[in-house]
């Protein structure tokens, strides 16, 4: 059981660094120097399903490090 908590941990983990990786590239250091236009614009499509599955991916992740955390210490 703790095997399999231990494998989908890292699955979640390494799907999370890529859907984050995979967000809006222009909100970084590129739009202090005028790459970006500075105004306001609502996500659509797959930049609202990556928005999304990013936040589900870490929920999952954060029950997942709690449920090992509580079966390793098996707290009642």
């Amino acid at each position: 059981m703790l095997k399999l908590i231990n494998i989908s941990e890292i699955i979640i983990a390494i799907l999370l660094i890529l859907s984050i990786l995979m967000q809006n590239r222009g909100a970084g250091l590129s739009s202090s120097f005028g790459g970006d236009f500075g105004g306001y614009y609502s996500k659509r499509g797959f930049e609202k399903f990556l928005v999304a599955f990013s936040s589900v991916l870490a929920a999952i992740f954060i029950i997942l490090a709690i449920t090992n955390l509580i079966i390793v210490n098996k707290i009642p």
